[in-house]
């Protein structure tokens, strides 16, 4: 049943925040329910919202059609006790991600420290090591071999313009090679490379053979802002880096909060189908709503975008470079305790390395501190291979890839939650699309191009902080400009 935003729909998934919301309730339509407005936005996401804000924050009119019952695209809290959320997608913010902190404190989501006292553990080869949260260094030569890549790759992403970065002067030449030839020809130790592996997965959802050099240089190229150039180890640090922060009330609350203040602009349950060009009208046919539009704004997931039946057709250019944008294959976990139990053991929850499934481990407990919750991520190969495996299966994996980094009381978890975005059917996968080799130099100039008054955005379309929510904000904001200037 499809229906406007209404105070039960609008919250679904959102951590008990029902209470906040108070929205009008309508009866689904028995037809297909016509309306007219300047610009229609295809996706509820933070670009799509965002977007949505800024045009009716300019007297224009709008409407948002989103497909899934809540709005945040790949942003999900999930309840895991009384007035307690973990988050299923992005959830972490930090310094140069200026538009979504903005955002954030426009709506009165305030942020707290991600936690990142005592010991992060270290896993290589087999051997388990600690090293300071603080610094997020270990003296361990393969940490440190790996390490050392990065201010190559800095040097390197600083000739790449995050606006074009197919004008890069070696744009064909690094579009030509995989981020793991380039592993290749830096680390040669097997535990090096295994640490260099365990971050392209949490950061990417693929595996370095999977990426081009030349979409992996401008990625790093993109962690920053005009001011300060990108950064690869802003990229995979705590403190002062892209994991620094999180959201009160986790971060779904930040759409939750836009869509709020839109109100019946933002329609639930409307999986758009189709979208017709004809003179100067853009129409927009979803299930149960069609709206007729000036100007219309696409703002999913590029693989997503491709379901969409457009007439005319989208150009062949358009249509290749959102085909070639493969979604990340990364799954997110958490498991819940009565306390997180490793901070009495001085450790920061903080996992890295390869104890498998999951390489990666964060304290996602709430500012309260209890209950205690890990979260990890499995992602690349990782993901690829749990594939097919039953949750009972899988959580049993993880639950001894947690005993390997924190020991026996690992097992003692009351809950365990899961997330696989490649199975979501409006998502197709997480945490960002990628490029392979030969994509970016080609086809790039088709990544924001609208075609006609069809506008695109979300963060695969940003230039600052391609593949996060920042650059989702960053990407609605460049949209609604596009079609003010347009109207």
């Amino acid at each position: 049943m499809n229906r406007t935003l209404t105070r039960r729909r609008f919250v679904a998934g959102a951590a008990g925040m029902a209470a906040t919301v108070a929205l009008p309730r309508t009866a689904a339509a028995r037809r297909r329910r016509r309306r007219t407005a300047d610009v229609c936005i295809v996706g509820a996401g933070l670009a799509g919202l965002t977007a949505a804000r800024n045009i009716a924050r300019s007297g224009r009119d709008v409407i948002v059609l989103e497909a899934r019952d809540r709005v945040g695209g790949r942003i999900q809290n999930r309840t895991v006790a009384s007035g307690v959320i973990t988050e299923l997608g992005a959830e972490y913010v930090g310094p140069t991600q200026d538009r979504i902190l903005a955002l954030a404190k426009a709506v009165g989501v305030d942020t707290f420290p991600t936690y990142n006292e005592g010991s992060n553990v270290l896993i290589l080869d087999g051997q388990r090591s600690l090293y300071p949260a603080s610094t997020g260094l270990s003296e361990h030569p393969d940490f440190l071999s790996a390490l050392g890549t990065l201010p190559v790759l800095d040097q390197m992403a600083a000739e790449v313009s995050v606006a074009a970065p197919w004008k890069a002067p070696r744009a064909d030449e690094w579009d030509n090679q995989t981020l793991a030839q380039f592993r290749d020809q830096q680390l040669s130790s097997p535990g090096a490379v295994q640490a260099f592996n365990v971050a392209t997965r949490a950061i990417f959802g693929a595996e370095a053979e999977q990426l081009s050099l030349l979409f992996a240089l401008f990625y790093g190229a993109s962690a920053g802002n005009p001011q300060t150039p990108g950064s690869f180890l802003r990229l995979a640090t705590t403190p002062g880096g892209a994991q620094e922060a999180r959201f009160v009330g986790g971060s779904q609350l930040v759409p939750i909060e836009v869509a709020k203040r839109l109100g019946s602009r933002v329609v639930l349950e409307a999986p758009v189908r189709r979208i017709e060009r004809s003179g100067k009208t853009v129409t927009v046919i979803a299930d149960d709503h069609e709206v007729s539009a000036r100007q219309v704004i696409v703002a999913v997931p590029p693989v997503v975008a491709l379901d969409i039946d457009y007439a005319p057709a989208l150009p062949r250019a358009k249509t290749r470079l959102l085909r070639r944008i493969v979604p990340g294959n990364e799954r997110k976990w958490a498991a819940v305790y009565d306390r997180p139990f490793w901070r009495d053991a001085g450790l920061s929850g903080q996992g890295v390395g390869g104890a498998g499934p999951a390489d990666t481990t964060f304290d996602n407990t709430p500012p309260q501190g209890a209950p205690g919750i890990m979260f990890g991520f499995v992602g690349g190969a990782g993901s690829a291979a749990a594939k097919g495996q039953s949750r009972s299966t899988h959580r049993a994996a993880l639950t001894e890839n947690l005993v390997a980094f924190y020991g026996d009381e690992a097992r003692n978890m009351t809950r365990y939650i899961e997330s696989r975005w490649s199975e979501d059917r409006w998502t197709k996968g997480c945490p960002v699309g990628h490029a392979g080799r030969n994509v970016l130099a080609t086809l790039g100039p088709q990544l924001r191009k609208p075609v006609g008054a069809i506008h695109f955005a979300g963060t695969e379309t940003a230039d600052y902080w391609f593949g996060y929510m920042d650059g989702a904000v960053r990407s609605g904001e460049r949209a609604a400009r596009e079609v003010l200037r347009s109207l």
